[in-house]
């Protein structure tokens, strides 16, 4: 290899490794102003302070009339048992009744024959409260309705937390501050000062359940089935190196 080749081979692995160190830095050419490009994490533990329960029940009648009666019973003893457990109205909520009318398929004689079965209703109740404990207990013993005659098919909480724009507030200063000494501490390991800031955007905001393994989501998870709870948010900021 002659000594030009020799020259030119050399010349591209330098700028090969300078390039790779700018990369891994952060630090970008704008023309012909540099910047650095840092991303900011906050992250913070929290417990809900809001439950919300489902259940439903049905009957089923040949008659709708004598259907619905049983039904309106069954409501009436769901909350007679939720309002002895210290649940207040206000936080109870009856839906309106679904009818469907069900019928046995059978075939013979070379035919498909139906025969009416009867009309099965269906209600759901749902209860929204800041008693997080009294409401988890009562998703818990509210079987104990079938001693009552009610087949209540209850579900699992779903919990909330009624600060939350003051919660993202608070993770997106702190995700701000931790991105700008990311890039000042870039900024003093490449002998730069750090100027004006040039562009800020908010990443993902995620909120998963404390000490799970949820994967993020590109469009932010938002947990709903666990109690405690962890908010993540990333803060990308972009700044003139001087």
């Amino acid at each position: 290899m002659n000594r030009n080749a020799i020259l030119a081979v050399s010349i591209a692995a330098a700028s090969l490794s300078l390039s790779a160190w700018l990369l891994s830095s952060g630090i970008r050419n704008k023309g012909l102003r540099e910047t650095v490009e840092v991303t900011g994490l906050a992250e913070k533990n929290f417990s809900s302070d809001l439950v919300v329960w489902r259940g439903s029940f049905n009957k089923m009648n040949m008659s709708l009339k004598d259907a619905y009666q049983m039904l309106k019973e069954d409501e009436a003893k769901v909350k007679a048992y939720l309002k002895g457990k210290g649940v207040h109205d206000s936080a109870i909520v009856f839906s309106a009744v679904d009818i469907n009318q069900e019928y046995d398929y059978q075939y013979y004689n070379g035919e498909n024959h139906r025969t009416f079965q009867g009309y099965r209703l269906t209600q759901s109740v749902k209860v929204e409260s800041k008693d997080v404990n009294g409401i988890e207990r009562i998703s818990r013993e509210v079987t104990e309705l079938i001693d009552q005659g009610v087949e209540l098919n209850s579900q699992a909480p779903e919990y909330y937390y009624t600060r939350l724009a003051e919660l993202k507030l608070d993770l997106i200063k702190r995700a701000t501050e931790d991105a700008k000494n990311r890039a000042q501490k870039i900024s003093d390991a490449a002998g730069s000062a750090l100027g004006k800031l040039r562009q800020a955007d908010m990443g993902i905001f995620q909120i998963t359940g404390l000490h799970s393994s949820e994967e993020f989501s590109w469009g932010g998870a938002f947990n709903t089935d666990s109690r405690e709870k962890t908010a993540r948010i990333t803060v990308n900021l972009s700044y003139n190196l001087r």
